[in-house]
């Protein structure tokens, strides 16, 4: 019997494939190219020259290390949080079983399903509720919602994948609970944790919506470029910050799913 797996697609089919891969990634390298330009205050296609200089004139900006720095806080101390809770949840919802189990794990994963715009307009009502000032740590909480969301699906598909006779097999053996999560059980989530987290740092990084309802007057990257496309004063800068963007959001990205592809198999489960 003939393999599928040695057919070629069809010519039909890898053209649509081609052209769809266009669409996406069109764009990504436009704004690449843009970032060479000499034209400071337009896009014009082609570009009438390519230059380096607004490398040099984005890293003396300071407006563009202070949105830097506060994305990159941001994002690191949500992944924490993240981490941290979305790991707890998870166990208990893939290790227990208790009254409104699925009900629980519904309402975790729900503030990645809504729509940005409503997780952003009730932490608002909520802080200002709590009559509490805008600040970075309003940033860091909004960030944490959808980030324990990453966290926590990974993670409960990795402790799904696990087997609990490990953990049995540790604690008859005379293993405390610590041991057994030290020697047993994080060994078995690490790689699935650290995708988590990268793809939490990636969310978080380029966040906008939750952002706006969150900062205040703060600015972190993605708000100070729609800033600065809004009130343009060198455009191709513009461009340089969103390559330095499409490369933290991309790496963490891909270095998920190499951690991640070959992770359907049951550990502990035997040959």
């Amino acid at each position: 019997m003939r393999s599928d797996r040695g057919q070629s697609a069809p010519l039909g089919l890898k053209i649509a494939a081609a052209c769809g891969l266009l669409f996406l990634h069109l764009p990504i390298l436009l704004i690449f190219v843009y970032a060479f330009t000499t034209e400071e205050k337009s896009f014009v296609w082609p570009p009438p020259g390519l230059t380096t200089q607004w490398f040099a004139v984005t890293w003396n900006r300071p407006d563009v290390w202070e949105a830097l720095s506060l994305s990159v806080r941001v994002a690191a101390i949500s992944t924490a949080i993240a981490l941290v809770l979305g790991t707890l949840c998870a166990a208990a919802v893939s290790r227990t079983k208790f009254f409104g189990r699925e009900t629980i794990s519904l309402l975790v994963i729900l503030p990645i399903a809504l729509p940005g715009i409503i997780t952003g307009i009730a932490l608002r009502s909520a802080f200002a509720l709590a009559d509490i000032p805008f600040s970075f740590w309003t940033i860091v909480l909004g960030h944490a919602t959808f980030c324990v969301v990453v966290v926590y699906n990974n993670a409960v598909a990795r402790f799904r994948r696990t087997s609990g006779s490990m953990i049995e097999a540790s604690m008859d053996l005379g293993a405390d609970g610590f041991q057994t999560f030290r020697h047993i059980v994080l060994p078995n989530i690490a790689t699935a944790l650290l995708a988590g987290g990268m793809l939490a740092f990636a969310l978080s990084f380029d966040e906008v919506i939750v952002t706006t309802f969150t900062a205040g007057q703060q600015q972190t990257v993605p708000i100070w470029m729609l800033e600065e496309l809004i009130r343009p004063r060198q455009r191709p800068v513009t461009n340089v910050v969103a390559m330095v963007v499409v490369l933290v959001t991309l790496l963490p990205i891909l270095f998920a799913y190499y951690l991640t592809r070959d992770g359907d198999q049951i550990a502990g489960s035997g040959k």
